[in-house]
This record gives C-alpha cells, sequence and structure tokens, in this order.
C-alpha cells in the first residue's frame, strides 16, 4: 500500500488555527475511545500517560460497543472533513497517522462485536500492512540451504534444535548476560540518541505468557521490562531481546514519542498506545531492525565472542558458526506468518499449524503450541515482526541509512521514532 499525502481544497472553510483546535478535540476524543475500547479487552490499551481524568470507569456497561462503533465513525468523518496541509508537513502527518489509528479502533471494536475478518484484510485495517504470501517450496529451498551447513541424519528442524541446545543460557547466568547487553546496547543508543536525563527501567522474569518478552511502558520515560523463562533461552536472545525490549528498541521508541510528540507538541493522541493499531507495526519494525543499527556489520558476533559467551560459558571460538547458523533461520520467520494466515482463515487446523511451524519455522513442538496460542490471543499481530522490519530497514536505507553510514542511519532512525510515521508511508 501507498500512502496518499496530498492537497485537498479546504472546503470547510475552517482557518488553521481552528483547524488544529478541531483536529486536538479529536484527538483527545480519540484516547478517551481507545480507554472505553480497553474495558472491553484488557489487551487493547499498551500504554497510557495521559490525564488520569480521562480514564473512563471500570464498569463497561456504560460504554456499550455499539456505542464506541459510533464514536468511531463520528471521529472519522470529523478528521476527514479538515483541510489537508502542506504535503509531508507535521501536521499532514499527524492528521493522516491519526486517521489510520482510529481506523484501527474501529476495526478492534467491530472484532469484539463478532465480526472476522480475513488475515490480510484484517491486518491491513489495524496496521495499514499486508504481508506477502510464501508456498511450500519457498520454505524449503531455505531449509536445503540450511542443511548444508549442519549436515547429518534426522530433519533440518531436528539437527538444528540439536545443534542451538549447547547455546541455552544457563538459568542462574540469565540476569548477568541480559545485563551486559542490556548495557552495551544502551552505551551504543547514547552516542546517537539524546533520551531525558530521567529514563529508566526495571527488568522482571516471568512465565506462563504467549510471548517472549514485552515492554511495559509507564511515562516519564520509564519502562518495565518482562523476560518470559517458560522455555530455554539461547545466547541470540540476549541481545534481540534487549535492543528490541530497551535499547533502541520499545523504551527508546516510546520515550522519544513523549518527549517529542506529547511533551513538546502537546499531540495528546499519543499519550496513548493501542495495541492493535499502525502504531504497533512501527514499533515492532523498528525495534528488530534497531539490533542492527545498534550492532551492525560483524560488531554484533565481536561483542558476543569478548562479552556475552564467555559470561554464559560458552565458547568463543564457536560465535561465527553459530551466527552463520542463525542468519539462515531468520530468513525463515515469515513461515510463522504464513502459519497464522492458514490457521486464522481456518484453512488449517492447530495440529497441522504446530506441524508447519515445527517443519518451516524450526519451532520445537513446545515453542510451536506457546506461538500457536499467541496467534489464538493476538492474531495478525505477528506480521508486525518480520515485515515491520523490512518496511522499516528499506525506508532508513532509501534515505541514506545504509549499514556502511552508520551516523545516517541513526539520524534516520532517530527521525522515524520521534514523529508520526504510518507503515503505507514506509513504501
Amino acid at each position: 500500500m501507498r500512502s496518499s499525502i496530498t492537497l485537498r481544497s479546504n472546503k470547510s472553510g475552517h482557518d488553521p488555527p481552528f483547524a488544529k483546535k478541531i483536529m486536538n478535540t479529536i484527538a483527545e476524543s480519540y484516547v478517551k475511545l481507545v480507554l472505553k475500547t480497553g474495558l472491553h479487552d484488557s489487551d487493547v490499551v499498551d500504554a497510557y500517560y495521559g490525564p488520569e481524568i480521562w480514564k473512563p470507569a471500570k464498569d463497561k456497561s456504560v460504554c456499550p460497543l455499539d456505542h464506541l462503533h459510533q464514536e468511531a465513525d463520528d471521529l472519522l468523518q470529523k478528521i476527514d472533513r479538515l483541510p489537508a496541509n502542506a504535503r509531508a508537513s507535521p501536521d499532514e502527518l499527524r492528521r493522516i497517522a491519526l486517521r489510520a489509528q482510529l481506523v484501527a479502533v474501529r476495526t478492534k471494536i467491530e472484532m469484539l462485536q463478532g465480526k472476522s475478518f480475513p488475515f490480510d484484510e484484517e491486518s491491513r485495517l489495524l496496521y495499514d500492512a499486508v504481508a506477502p504470501m510464501h508456498t511450500r517450496e519457498y520454505f524449503e529451498a531455505m531449509l536445503d540451504d540450511l542443511g548444508t551447513l549442519l549436515p547429518g541424519p534426522g530433519k533440518v528442524s531436528q539437527r538444528v534444535e540439536q545443534f542451538k541446545r549447547a547455546f541455552v543460557i544457563p538459568k542462574e547466568k540469565l540476569e548477568a548476560v541480559f545485563s551486559a547487553a542490556i548495557k552495551e546496547g544502551r552505551r551504543r543508543t547514547l552516542e546517537h540518541i539524546e533520551l531525558p536525563e530521567n529514563e529508566n527501567f526495571v527488568v522482571e522474569y516471568v512465565t506462563e505468557k504467549a510471548w517472549s518478552g514485552y515492554n511495559w511502558y509507564k511515562g516519564n520515560s520509564f519502562s518495565t521490562i518482562q523476560m518470559n523463562t517458560d522455555f530455554p533461552i539461547y545466547v541470540d536472545r540476549a541481545i534481540d531481546l534487549a535492543c528490541h525490549e530497551g535499547y533502541p528498541g520499545h523504551h527508546v521508541y516510546n520515550s522519544l514519542m513523549e518527549k517529542h510528540l506529547v511533551r513538546k507538541r502537546g499531540w495528546m493522541e499519543f499519550s496513548v498506545y493501542p495495541l492493535f493499531s499502525p502504531q504497533s507495526l512501527i514499533a515492532e519494525g523498528s525495534a528488530n531492525f534497531g539490533i542492527e543499527v545498534a550492532f551492525p556489520g560483524n560488531e554484533r558476533v565481536q561483542f558476543e565472542q569478548e562479552a556475552l559467551f564467555p559470561i554464559a560459558g560458552f565458547d568463543p571460538s564457536r560465535a561465527e558458526h553459530y551466527y552463520s547458523i542463525h542468519v539462515l533461520t531468520l530468513k525463515l520467520s515469515y513461515a510463522g506468518n504464513e502459519a497464522a494466515r492458514r490457521y486464522l482463515n481456518g484453512t488449517i487446523n492447530k495440529d497441522e499449524a504446530v506441524h508447519w511451524l515445527v517443519t518451516y519455522a524450526l519451532f520445537t513442538p513446545e515453542r510451536a503450541e506457546q506461538r500457536v496460542r499467541f496467534f489464538d490471543k493476538y492474531r495478525s499481530y505477528v506480521i508486525n515482526y518480520n515485515l515491520g522490519q523490512d518496511m522499516v530497514k528499506a525506508y532508513v536505507e532509501r534515505r541514506g541509512g545504509a549499514s556502511e553510514n552508520s551516523e545516517q542511519r541513526w539520524k534516520i532512525f532517530k527521525e522515524l521514532l520521534s514523529n508520526p510515521i504510518t507503515p503505507s508511508a514506509l513504501i
């Protein structure tokens, strides 16, 4: 999809200051709408740090879904009547972003009312993007390449699992390994991005979750980062989760949005983060691409060899081989999207989805079961990780942020995290 940022005639007759006042009013109503929708589904509101008085009473019966749907329709009509601003100006980007967020909220309300959408239509309405489709043959070709690096008997998935068993971080060393990864990610991020002096977070280790890591942003540049220890954690997850949830990922993204959009510009719609919205594709995509931004080229393997492998008790000389395998397994991530698409569209059942994930995404059966639970809970949200990463990467690189131009890469990356860019505008 391509964003259409064009000038429209000012049919409303509103002057710019009055239009901005209306926009602020719509923004406030949008925040309240998201909070009321969250009473019907506790996953809707991922973060809120706006005025306490805007929070609704906790009785969802006072805000039935049909009323919320009408509110969303009314707000969309109001924003469509606003005059356009200069192409790609901050105010126009704001208007486009808020409209996309409203479409997502209305869609989520419809889903809570019982309406269902095909996987791709759901992702387009909620996240402003549609993931590409891939065949079995596409993934089988990748598995053949992976098999050449891990020769031996048995299926490729079994060989990969056996190989990775030697790189499970011992539970008693988890905190030390994660602390070292977070510290380095923060150091590298602060060399390029100025964060509020009071920014901080705490790390908690939890169990019985459908996800591997989660950032709960509390406002005022503070986060609670939770790591799920239900299953063995491989060494590559240390930097992945440290960067994704912390620096320069979710913690940095939320801190910059609060600093630049809420505090500086007074755009209160960004004081609430609805999980099922286009904002999540930017958040997840930038958090995943942020790993590469913070550790470009061979710098990740070097840091792993020098710091994380020794802390975890692994042989540093095996780091390069481990990551040659890891890079290939990452290319299979779209197999997860395909499993979700087929499962949620009803073309395969739960057991078949688990089998697909084990065969083509190289999940263990236990992790595959967990991933299907993720599909049940978060549905098409899965596209935000890999498709989001690819879209953010392409957006940054088209603007001169290739890996060999580190300063420009960080500059464009920071601008993306500090402005209301929609997924379709990344193309």
